[in-house]
Order: structure tokens, then C-alpha cells, then sequence
């Protein structure tokens, strides 16, 4: 598909990328939304933890959302989506990828950009106990990797799945890291580091055979705990055989269902790999918006409803 032209102008404040960004993901409260537990076991023996939402009138329609990394259902980009699908007649199901749900998760592994097992376990649920016709994948920056990768790779995608939506994607894992660790990034990328540690430490108490306190003071970087962690749990050599096979950018050509991807042009957590602009002038199922503004979840909008949750919907509806 041509690359879409964007619309979206906010307002000058939030033109600069990191109030975008800081705005959406510490301050923007949203409020109301009523959500419904449901615990979801796997069949390596551990679980995922779906937060419902529904419409006011039974529906045939779902979306499901994944949040990004160190996300959880309760993030405010996940709440102001999950709003204005249900206000639009589409149930949610908001996925809390593993030990993001408030409870440390039962295994070694926990949860990573390219975990495309536990997105088609959620599918898979809806498809055999639920009554849904219509299902949409909507992510966000990590969860945006793992929907894309999800619908690239070699498998038969059901076809109740009838649209897909990835928001400021890292489409390129290590070409967005080399982003994360400079300068401009330190607020970010510390804060990451920080909660990925505490969630390691937890990990210790259950398996300190596996993790020991010397591997956690090794880690300085984002990339550390890749090399450290998410690779050894999770079957990769290192945090670069993990960036290289888990990047959603490589399966975007083999994309059959209709997908939107919003990347920000100021998004400061993406670099220039991280825009698939020929892929998707390769591929008539890709529709790709490269917005001025909006840095990484950002896209601020009037009335608390952001430019991403509007453009979302109205992808869908146009291809009733």
C-alpha cells in the first residue's frame, strides 16, 4: 500500500516528543472503565491474566490489546482504547503478558517482544469458548512487535481475525535499542532497567540456582538484561540472536491481514530501521502512518481520546 498521509496535528505542546510521551504514560488518567479478571492457564504450565471490557449490547466483535514492554492492562493507553471500543460496540479483552498482571508469573521465562505462543493462546481461547466473528489485534510499541511477528510468520492465521492495528513498533529491536541507550533516552531506558531488575529479583527467590546476585549487578544496560535473562530464558544465544529473530520487520512481507502501523516521526525510542516504509509499499495489507508528532504513545487528542484510538477505529470500520 502507498504510505497514508497523516492528519494529526496536536496541540504545540505536544508536539515535543517526550512531553508526548511522558504525558501519555505517567499523567493521562482515564477513568470508568470496568474490567473483568480472567486467568487464562497454559499449556507449559504457566498463565496469562485477560482484563475484559465490554459493550453495553452483545456483539459478535473483540479487540484484543497487548501492551508494551513493562506495560500492563491497567496502563492508560490500554484503558483509552479499551473505552472507546467498547463505546463503539466492540468488546475488549486487554492481555497481561506474563508476570505483568501484579503476580510473578510460575516460570523461569517470562515474557519477550517475539512470544507470538501466548498471543495465539488468547486467540485460541476466544475462538473455542467464546461466540466472536470479528477479532482485532491492536498493540502497542513491544506489543505492536509481537502482533506484527504474530501474523508474518508461517502459520494459518484464523480467519475471524479481520484487522490488525501497531502502534510506535520497534520494528527493528536492535536498531530501537541503539536508540534507547543514548542520552536522550536516559529517563526512559533507567526506568526500564529499574522494574526489570525488580522483577529479576523476584524471579531469584524462586529460582536462585538460575540467577545469581553477581548476574544482577552485571546488569547496566537494557542490553544486559537481554544477554543476562531474556536470552538464557527464553532458548536465545545472546540479546542479538534474540533482537534478530524477534523483530516483526522481517515478517512483514508475508502480512495477508489488513494492518495499520502508527510510528511517530519524532518517536525518539525508534531508529531509522524501526520505519518499514518499503515493506510496506510491498505489501497492499500494510497501511503505514508516519505522523510528525505523537513521540513513542504519545498522540495526544482532545477530550482524552488520542489520535491513535480514533485512527484505530476508524481503520476498522472502513473495511466493513
Amino acid at each position: 500500500m502507498p504510505i497514508i498521509p497523516s492528519l494529526y496535528k496536536p496541540p504545540i505542546l505536544f508536539r515535543n516528543a517526550h512531553v508526548a510521551t511522558i504525558y501519555s504514560g505517567v499523567l493521562r488518567k482515564v477513568n470508568s472503565l470496568l474490567q473483568q479478571r480472567e486467568r487464562l492457564e497454559l499449556a507449559d504450565g504457566d498463565f496469562l491474566d485477560l482484563d475484559w471490557s465490554f459493550a453495553t449490547i452483545p456483539t459478535t466483535q473483540v479487540a484484543i490489546l497487548i501492551h508494551g514492554l513493562e506495560g500492563n492492562a491497567q496502563r492508560p493507553y490500554i484503558t483509552g482504547s479499551a473505552k472507546q471500543f467498547i463505546a463503539h460496540g466492540i468488546d475488549v479483552c486487554a492481555i497481561n503478558l506474563r508476570g505483568c498482571s501484579g503476580e510473578t508469573n510460575r516460570l523461569f521465562r517470562s515474557y519477550h517482544s517475539g512470544a507470538t505462543e501466548d498471543l495465539e493462546a488468547v486467540i485460541n481461547l476466544i475462538l473455542t469458548k467464546k461466540s466472536y466473528s470479528h477479532i482485532y489485534l491492536k498493540g502497542f510499541s513491544l506489543g505492536g512487535n509481537l502482533i506484527l511477528k504474530y501474523l508474518g510468520e508461517a502459520r494459518t492465521v484464523p480467519r475471524q481475525v479481520k484487522a490488525a492495528v501497531a502502534i510506535s513498533v520497534p520494528c527493528n529491536l536492535y536498531n530501537s535499542l541503539v536508540e534507547l541507550l543514548k542520552p536522550k533516552n536516559i529517563v526512559y531506558s533507567q526506568r526500564f532497567k529499574k522494574h526489570l531488575k525488580e522483577k529479576l529479583r523476584l524471579k531469584q527467590l524462586v529460582f536462585p540456582n538460575r540467577i545469581t546476585d553477581k548476574d544482577i549487578a552485571n546488569i547496566n544496560t537494557l542490553k544486559d538484561f537481554d544477554d543476562i535473562y531474556t536470552s538464557r530464558a527464553h532458548g536465545f544465544k545472546d540479546a542479538l540472536d534474540y533482537y534478530q529473530k524477534c523483530s516483526s520487520l522481517q515478517f512483514l512481507t508475508n502480512i495477508t491481514v489488513p494492518t495499520l502501523i502508527i510510528n511517530a516521526k519524532n518517536d525518539s525510542f525508534l531508529g531509522k530501521q524501526c520505519y518499514p516504509y518499503k515493506e510496506a509499499q510491498l505489501n497492499k495489507a500494510i497501511h503505514f502512518e508516519v505522523p510528525n508528532y505523537g513521540g513513542h504513545v504519545g498522540f495526544y487528542g482532545q477530550k482524552n481520546i488520542t489520535y491513535t484510538e480514533k485512527r484505530a477505529l476508524k481503520f476498522i470500520e472502513e473495511l466493513h
